[in-house]
């Protein structure tokens, strides 16, 4: 019977399919395509690879000879394939500083087509695409709450380009971390113990549940160019406790870096008792995002992966339960850790 040979890797290969593989940074396409070679290269069958992978046995037929001829270049997209994102980060903080700014007299409030109609020389949007992108960011101009209005203020921009200043060029001698919050983390089970996967059928999970309380607090802090993460539970979102949270950083990092802080504007962070602990650690430095700007904070795109990872299917019997397994995924993110790639400067747009 005719069967592919195996796939040959050298060491270097090897090495790094299997953090494409494994990283947290890759995307879902490139952890496939790199398993993919891992397999083939121990022999087994297309067909099983298919399996494996959730793919067709055409698709992995054709990643393998793209490996086999181009190596790991051969991996990547083709340029031009693949439909691109539209509206970038630039476009994002445009739409932001407009929705959060005064709407146009004598409206209350803004619309998605006045946001449209205004930002149509800069980005050329619809307004149903700026509802999506505004519902992302969990910002609803349509609300009367009055804390949603902002002035334009120019600080605005200068917020934007400070913090990801820090991303792209850090300050020698400094460790540069990006900190927030997770709240209200709530354990819950299912009633009945879910039936796990197998083939030819999804695991099988009771929709109702019973929730055995809820950590309150996780405060959290990613170490910007290393991917790293340090966190620690806590019985509220006091300003206290947040000082008790930076004085452990304090504790843990050398005394020879400079610390700067990437913050929102949430209580705990601009408290008064908070800015003082500042002022009497002189290597402390905070750095506050825009208002309404929380997404530039790198430490939600960490939340963002702990709640598909972990927490969304997660099942946990108790409150202590929900805080070993998160120290223990925290302590295997770790393990391999990489930076976020940032591209965006934190320039304004020009007008066209």
């Amino acid at each position: 019977m005719w069967s592919v040979p195996a796939v040959e890797l050298t060491d270097a290969e090897r090495v790094e399919l299997g953090r494409r593989a494994r990283a947290h940074t890759s995307s879902q396409r490139d952890a496939k395509r790199a398993r993919i070679v891992l397999l083939a290269a121990e022999g087994v069958p297309n067909r099983q690879i298919a399996v494996e992978v959730a793919m067709s046995e055409q698709a992995v037929g054709k990643w393998r000879r793209r490996f086999g001829k181009d190596r790991l270049a051969g991996l990547n997209d083709v340029p031009g394939r693949g439909r691109p994102r539209v509206y970038d980060h630039d476009d994002r903080l445009r739409i932001v500083a407009t929705a959060t700014s005064e709407p146009p007299a004598p409206a209350s409030h803004w619309s998605h087509s006045q946001l449209a109609d205004r930002l149509a020389d800069e980005i050329g949007i619809s307004a149903s695409q700026i509802g999506r992108i505004l519902a992302d960011l969990d910002i609803k101009p349509h609300r009367v709450r009055g804390w949603i209005t902002r002035g334009d203020d120019p600080e605005f921009w200068e917020r934007a380009a400070d913090v990801c200043a820090l991303y792209l060029s850090p300050p020698e001698n400094a460790l540069v971390l990006s900190v927030d919050e997770k709240k209200a983390i709530v354990a819950r089970e299912p009633v009945k113990p879910t039936t796990p996967v197998a083939s030819g059928r999804p695991a099988r999970r009771e929709h109702e549940y019973v929730r055995h309380g809820k950590l309150d607090t996780l405060f959290t802090a990613l170490e910007v160019h290393s991917g790293e993460v340090r966190a620690a539970e806590a019985p509220s979102n006091s300003a206290l406790n947040f000082i008790g949270f930076l004085a452990g950083i304090d504790a843990a990092v050398s005394s020879e870096l400079d610390i700067h802080l990437i913050l929102d504007n949430g209580s705990s962070h601009v408290a008064r008792a908070t800015a003082q602990w500042i002022d009497e650690h002189p290597r402390f430095h905070a750095h506050y995002t825009p208002t309404y700007a929380s997404w530039l904070n790198q430490v939600e795109l960490f939340f963002s992966i702990l709640q598909r990872r972990l927490l969304r299917r997660g099942e946990f019997s108790s409150v202590e339960d929900l805080l070993e397994k998160i120290k223990a995924y925290i302590a295997e993110y770790n393990r391999t850790a990489r930076p976020f790639r940032w591209t965006y400067d934190g320039s304004p747009l020009k007008v066209a």
